[in-house]
């Protein structure tokens, strides 16, 4: 990885960026300080960027029965299980902005379990925890206990997405050695 690249992968971003790309990138710097480097790291192909894009922004900002902050739980879980490094320090920070609580993010980090959490949260990261190490195990009494924690049929089908989103996009961070945003490790605490 160079000082430029957010990946070990030598993939330029597309010089000059389209303009949507362009406005994309500076509404990102403008609220959040920086342009995330899994962007930049789509960014030598701008259908890629925008595929990424656009399922992480449904998935992750759209409507949904699950709060964003729980979404954003999900996606620090399931990177913990992976080890990754990118997406941990992302959604940890996410966390803890969401929050208001610096502790949460770094308990989901280590070990969520200790984490003080409602039966709905327990039982929705218990879910993405099983799907992340053994989904085929997956069975109609794990769904129960979500619809027994207060989960509509159509909230699985969201927790089910985000985790397997993550699941996903753990792997590329890691095979590329995709590094977060400097950052990303000083928000929210």
């Amino acid at each position: 990885m160079t000082e430029t690249s957010p990946t070990a992968l030598n993939l330029p971003m597309v010089d000059p960026l389209p303009e949507q790309t362009q406005n994309y990138f500076d509404i990102c710097q403008d609220k959040l300080g920086m342009v995330p480097n899994v962007l930049r790291a789509y960014a030598f192909d701008i259908d890629k960027l925008n595929s990424f894009t656009a399922m992480y922004n449904d998935l992750m900002l759209a409507n949904s029965g699950l709060t964003k902050l729980e979404r954003e739980m999900i996606a620090v879980v399931v990177s913990s299980i992976n080890k990754c490094f990118y997406c941990l320090t992302a959604h940890g920070a996410a966390v803890r902005q969401l929050s208001g609580d610096p502790k949460l993010g770094e308990m989901l980090v280590m070990n969520w379990r200790v984490a003080d959490l409602n039966h709905r949260q327990r039982a929705m990261l218990t879910f993405a925890e099983k799907m992340t190490v053994e989904s085929f195990k997956i069975a109609e009494y794990d769904r129960e206990a979500l619809r027994d924690a207060g989960f509509s049929d159509r909230d699985i089908w969201d927790i089910a997405n985000v985790a397997g989103f993550f699941n996903m996009t753990n792997r590329v961070a890691s095979a590329t050695d995709m590094r977060p945003n400097d950052e990303y490790h000083a928000q929210a605490r």
